[in-house]
């Protein structure tokens, strides 16, 4: 590949930051990769592994000179990031994030960027539960969503090199609109989130059920949901409070489901039950069919597919 960016710079140094990093080398996108963390143990990491040529100890030392700047911090930390880089951004930078939350994050960066920067809010639709400069790997993006949501007066020929960068870390690109970003975020990854954390604490809640049994005896089912619960609870907490309306209003959905098949459990409608799970199932075999996931038992997965030095 070609080189797309001459110093890009990583602000948070997290798993999709690190990730971004060994795909941005893999594949030579990126001239020079510099980032910034709040931990000094991180900014160590970072240089251990190789995935920054300098680490700085400031978001604003980070930006100095780049021609790409990431943020990947928790969305509740952009505004207070954005306010410092500010003014240090060169002339033709291009901001972007990775932010799971598009109308908050451009509420709280937007007022920052100078005149002669372009902004282009993104959400790469790719992890794992794993965080941290360790748990990055070069093919977490490879045939994986990534969303952008421009505004109208964004440069275009900016947008497209944002968009051959991304491309050539291995991800689909598509364009959203921020409000509609929310809303498609809050079915198909907030809520589910936010379910998961749910049965998780019901089941340590559960008073005739002992942990080691909760544990021992995990079906696949109650495993996943484990694994989706053991997610960045910063990052999720911001996502929730960010994106309220959005989660609320799928919550009540989900709630007014969940009523009918209570229903139709009590009254024995086994007809009702079948047709539902019959819809449900063929949405599991669209995903499938799209390439996002695969139809191997376990979905593939095994103890082996931790990312290295994962905790």
């Amino acid at each position: 590949m070609t080189q797309v960016y001459a110093r890009v710079a990583l602000i948070g140094l997290g798993l999709i930051a690190s990730s971004m990093a060994h795909a941005m080398r893999a594949n030579g996108l990126a001239g020079q990769i510099v980032g910034h963390a709040k931990s000094a143990e991180t900014r160590a990491t970072a240089l251990e592994l190789g995935l920054c040529d300098h680490v700085y100890a400031t978001a604003a030392e980070a930006v100095a000179g780049a021609d790409l700047v990431v943020l990947a911090v928790p969305v509740g930390a952009m505004a207070a990031i954005a306010e410092e880089i500010g003014p240090h951004l060169a002339p033709g930078c291009t901001v972007t994030d990775v932010g799971s939350v598009k109308q908050a994050v451009i509420a709280a960066v937007a007022p920052y960027i100078p005149e002669g920067v372009q902004f282009i809010p993104g959400h790469p639709m790719a992890g794992t539960e794993y965080s941290g400069p360790r748990s990055g790997f070069a093919t977490l993006f490879q045939n994986r969503w990534w969303l952008l949501t421009p505004a109208p007066e964004v440069d275009p020929a900016a947008l497209a090199r944002l968009q051959l960068l991304l491309t050539g870390m291995g991800a689909k690109v598509n364009l959203m609109d921020p409000p509609h970003h929310d809303q498609v975020l809050a079915v198909v990854s907030h809520t589910p989130h936010l379910i998961a954390y749910t049965m998780v604490g019901v089941a340590d809640h559960l008073a005739q059920v002992s942990n080691s049994e909760v544990i021992e005896y995990s079906a696949s089912g109650f495993r996943d949901f484990t694994r989706i619960a053991a997610s960045d609870p910063t990052m999720w907490r911001d996502v929730f409070l960010t994106n309220k309306d959005a989660v609320l209003d799928i919550l009540g959905r989900f709630a007014e489901e969940l009523f009918v098949l209570q229903r139709a459990i009590r009254m024995g409608d086994g007809d009702h039950l079948h047709d539902y799970f019959t819809r449900t199932r063929a949405i599991r075999r669209g995903i499938i069919e799209a390439g996002q996931d695969t139809s191997a038992p376990d979905f593939g997965r095994s103890p082996a597919s931790k990312p290295a030095g994962a905790a």
